[in-house]
């Protein structure tokens, strides 16, 4: 009975391309994710939490605000980036990465 069981979840995809697959399985994923982001849309990071979620250094991050790649905002002193445009910056390097 186990070998039908895995037989039944086998799936074969067929006449698709690797490109197609990935978008695919690319709006699947955030499909599923979307409850999750959604709670924190109106999220407000620092430049040292970006720059931990993103694994670069400040430093990093602040030349990406200069760049234009990440959109960011004063409060005071302070620098913050919402979660909607880190996301944002995230999907149109993403998607940049595929053109090539």
């Amino acid at each position: 009975m186990t070998q039908i069981t895995q037989i039944q979840k086998l799936t074969q995809i067929q006449d698709v391309s690797k490109k197609e697959l990935f978008e695919h399985l690319e709006k699947i994923i955030d499909k599923k994710l979307e409850p999750f982001t959604a709670l924190n849309k109106n999220e407000k990071l620092s430049i040292q939490e970006v720059a931990e979620e993103l694994g670069v250094t400040e430093l990093t991050v602040h030349n990406y605000i200069k760049k234009g790649y990440i959109s960011a905002f004063k409060i005071g002193r302070r620098v913050f980036i919402n979660r909607v445009d880190l996301d944002e910056a995230l999907k149109e390097v993403k998607s940049l990465k595929y053109r090539r």
